[in-house]
C-alpha cells in the first residue's frame, strides 16, 4: 500500500518493461587507482533497438581482495571521467547541466570536467575496505532537464505505444534513474568477483532521493544510504523547512509525477510522508546523512524521517537508529538505522563515504 501511495503521488508508477539484458566490456584496467583496483568499463544494452537507451557502466573491483566483495552503486553526476582523473576514460556526449564551473559547455563535458568531482568519489578509501565500487552516469537513460523524458527512456517507451506525453501517475525522471540502478544491478548479480547479495545502492542530493525510491522497489539492494537528499528524499515534507513541495515542482517536477504537483503548498494532504519511504528499506540496513550547512535540505528533518522508521524495524525484531535527538555534527549514531550530521555544505565527501562503509561493515558482519 505504502509502494503504491508513493508511486500514485509522488515518483510514478514505474511500469513492466521486457529487457533483454546484454553486456559488452568496453575496456579493463587491471592497474585503476594506484594499483588497487581492476577498473571495467561494460555497455549494458536493454533492448533489441541500438538506438534505444543503454548504460556504460564503471566497475571497480579491489586487488588485494580475495572472493566475492561487497559493492558500494550509485550515480554520477558528469559522466565516468568526471569521477576519476584518468585520461583513458572516455568524456561522455551525452547532455549535460549547464553548469560552467564544472567545465561544461554547450550541455556537453570537455577536458575541464576530467576529475571534477574526484573528491566525492574516494574510490581509494572504499577499495582499501574490500568494497568494489559501481558507477553510470546518471544521464544515460535520461537527460536531466524538463523536456529530457522526450529524448530518454519514457519518451522512447510512449512513442512506441503510439502517445506523446504522459499520465499524471506515470513515473518521473527519479523513477527513471532508480530502474537504471536496478538494471545495474541485473549485471552486478552475474558476476563471480562481487558479491549481488551485498551490495549497497547509495546517492546524494537527488541521486540520494533516488536511491531510497530505488530501494524502496527492489529488495534485492542489500542497504540503501541517502546522502542530503532533502525533499522527496528523506526529508520529513510535513515540517515546511527548507525546501519544500512548491519549491521542487516549481523547478523539478519532472523528477517526479505530475500528481505530484498538486500538493504544492498542502503536504499534509499527501497520503504518505518521507519516514514511510525510509520504512520500506526494512529491514535492510539504512543510513540517512545530513550536513550542517545544508538547511535547504533540512537535517532535522532528514534525522526526524530516521527516527519515525524506527517501527518498522521494530516488526523484524530490530532496534531502528535507538535516538531521538539530534546528534551533535560529526557523531555518527545509530544500529540498524544510521545516522551522521557533517560539519559543512550540501556535498558527499570522504568523511561520509567512511561512515558508510564503517555503517555497511558490522550491518553485513552481523546475522539478521
Amino acid at each position: 500500500e505504502l509502494l503504491d501511495d508513493f508511486a500514485a503521488s509522488t515518483y510514478g508508477r514505474t511500469p513492466a518493461i521486457p529487457v533483454k539484458l546484454r553486456a559488452e566490456t568496453i575496456a579493463t584496467r587491471r592497474d585503476a587507482v594506484d594499483g588497487l583496483a581492476t577498473r571495467t568499463l561494460v555497455r549494458l544494452r536493454f533492448f533489441d533497438d541500438p538506438a534505444a537507451p543503454q548504460i556504460t557502466l564503471m566497475l571497480y573491483v579491489p586487488n588485494a581482495t580475495r572472493g566475492p566483495v561487497p559493492v558500494l552503486l550509485g550515480l554520477n553526476y558528469y559522466g565516468l571521467a568526471a569521477v576519476e582523473p584518468d585520461p583513458a576514460l572516455p568524456l561522455t556526449d551525452q547532455w549535460m547541466r549547464p553548469t560552467a564551473d564544472m567545465g561544461i559547455v554547450k550541455n556537453r563535458a570537455t577536458e575541464a570536467t576530467r576529475g571534477i568531482h574526484a573528491s566525492r568519489w574516494p574510490l581509494a578509501l572504499a577499495l582499501r575496505r574490500g568494497y568494489a565500487v559501481a558507477t553510470y552516469y546518471y544521464g544515460d537513460l535520461e537527460p536531466d532537464h524538463p523536456d529530457g523524458w522526450r529524448d530518454g527512456l519514457r519518451g522512447d517507451l510512449l512513442r512506441k505505444e503510439g502517445r506523446a506525453a504522459r499520465g499524471p501517475d506515470e513515473w518521473g525522471a527519479i523513477g527513471v534513474w532508480a530502474w537504471g540502478l536496478s538494471r545495474a544491478l541485473d549485471y552486478l548479480q552475474t558476476l563471480p568477483g562481487v558479491d549481488g547479495r551485498r551490495v549497497a545502492v547509495f546517492g546524494h542530493s537527488r541521486h540520494g532521493k533516488t536511491a531510497l525510491w530505488a530501494g524502496a522497489q527492489d529488495e534485492r539492494f542489500s542497504a540503501v544510504i541517502s546522502n542530503n537528499s532533502g525533499e522527496g528524499g528523506a526529508s520529513l515534507g510535513r515540517r515546511n523547512f527548507g525546501e519544500m513541495i512548491a519549491d521542487s515542482v516549481r523547478v523539478n517536477i519532472f523528477w517526479y509525477c505530475e500528481n505530484y504537483r498538486t500538493f504544492a503548498g498542502r503536504a499534509a494532504a499527501r497520503p504518505v510522508d518521507q519516514h514511510m519511504l525510509l520504512a520500506l528499506a526494512a529491514p535492510r540496513p539504512l543510513y540517512v546523512a545530513s550536513a550542517t550547512l545544508d538547511l535547504g535540505a533540512d537535517p532535522r528533518g532528514e534525522f526526524l524521517s530516521a527516527v519515525y522508521a524506527a517501527p518498522a524495524y521494530r516488526l523484524f525484531g530490530l532496534e531502528g537508529l535507538g535516538a531521538t535527538e539530534l546528534p551533535p555534527p560529526d557523531t555518527p549514531i545509530g544500529r540498524r538505522i544510521g545516522y551522521h550530521l557533517r560539519t559543512g555544505p550540501h556535498d558527499i565527501t570522504a568523511y561520509d563515504w567512511e561512515q558508510f562503509i564503517n555503517f555497511l561493515d558490522r550491518s553485513f558482519a552481523a546475522k539478521r
